[in-house]
């Protein structure tokens, strides 16, 4: 069975005493994967879970015999059993798939032992093996992926009320949770900190923009393809925003301009396709466009110009020679600011209608 992680607590109350007897945690938001086992953690100790045990599978001589035996084996002073599992490379190999699922075998029968596996964010072939479909099957699978910048403003709302505290109403408080989802995007356990020292700083009621503003630091984290996200939705101050994060935090120009090329380049090849007489999907199967740029590129395609993809291609040549030590009379030496004016050529590009 699988839940959101915002579902986690409403399932522990209503199991009570009764746990299922595998919880699968997988993903890579830090903060949302130590919550969720914290929380797992607590309801089996209330259910008297007391007795606990740790396996870290490193390497690929972990002893899979030691697990099946503890989850069999009865507690010497008649405990109940937490055996908390954990898997940091998502791999479990061979002999680990087949542990794994004679290890639900033998869980489904015994309700004195319930273990908690925590594993980092899986692909789709990991999602669809044995080990992890009998993992599923038995238990709970919890997907703790991170928060996307539209969804952060809302969940830092959350995350306030829940310690008495909120933005001020109507469109100032908005304007408040954006400025905060700014400050933060990219570090959920940094924004969660800053949320705790609000409640440390000021008492429950409402926060203003200059209390924000004073108390939250900047901690946000950026990467190549949320920049890629940002730029394609036609936020020029997000995605400048981005670029000047990702040049403090050392990152190279030579990958910055790599995912803006490529966003350029895949928008021109098929829109060259399309005139073509490809049907779109088609175009963006055969362009390897999916998930959320796969939306940004069926927005844009069917509005954008070869003629103007094909000058973006150009300036992006020209800008790939200058983060390799070329220079180019019309363009900034600087690569760093070769690449933000081609990030606002492309933003400005595939911006959305204004609003009238």
């Amino acid at each position: 069975m699988q839940l959101r992680h915002d579902q986690l607590a409403a399932h522990l109350q209503k199991c009570g005493g009764t746990l299922k007897p595998v919880y699968t945690l997988h993903g890579d938001e830090a903060l949302l994967v130590q919550e969720a086992g914290d929380a797992i953690r607590a309801a089996a100790r209330a259910a008297g879970h007391t007795e606990r045990q740790v396996h870290t599978v490193s390497g690929a001589h972990f002893d899979w015999s030691s697990l099946l035996g503890a989850a069999s084996e009865m507690s010497l002073f008649g405990d109940r059993q937490f055996i908390d599992i954990r898997i940091p490379s998502g791999k479990p190999g061979k002999d680990g798939s087949q542990a794994l699922q004679q290890y639900c075998d033998t869980a489904a029968g015994n309700d004195a032992v319930v273990t908690l596996i925590t594993l980092p964010r899986l692909d789709k072939t990991q999602m669809s093996s044995a080990w992890f479909t009998a993992l599923d099957g038995i238990g709970v699978t919890l997907r703790c992926d991170p928060i996307e910048r539209s969804q952060l403003p809302v969940w830092i709302a959350q995350r306030l009320a829940a310690q008495g505290q909120q933005v001020e109403a109507g469109e100032a408080g908005q304007r408040t949770l954006a400025f905060f989802a700014d400050r933060v995007e990219g570090n959920l356990l940094a924004a969660h900190q800053e949320i705790v020292k609000l409640g440390l700083l000021h008492p429950p009621g409402t926060l203003t923009i200059e209390q924000i503003e004073e108390a939250v630091v900047d901690v946000a984290r950026f990467n190549v393809f949320k920049l890629s996200e940002a730029v394609l939705s036609g936020q020029l101050h997000r995605t400048l925003r981005m670029i000047d994060g990702l040049q403090a935090e050392g990152e190279a120009p030579v990958l910055v301009h790599w995912a803006l090329a490529d966003d350029i380049l895949g928008l021109y090849r098929a829109r060259q396709a399309l005139d073509g007489g490809k049907p779109l999907p088609m175009v963006l199967r055969e362009q390897r466009v999916w998930g959320p740029r796969e939306r940004l590129f069926e927005r844009i395609l069917p509005k954008a110009r070869l003629g103007t993809l094909a000058r973006l291609v150009a300036n992006a040549s020209i800008v790939d020679g200058i983060v390799k030590g070329l220079r180019h009379p019309q363009w900034p030496e600087d690569p760093w600011d070769a690449l933000r004016r081609l990030a606002q050529q492309l933003s400005r590009t595939v911006a959305p209608p204004a609003r009238v």
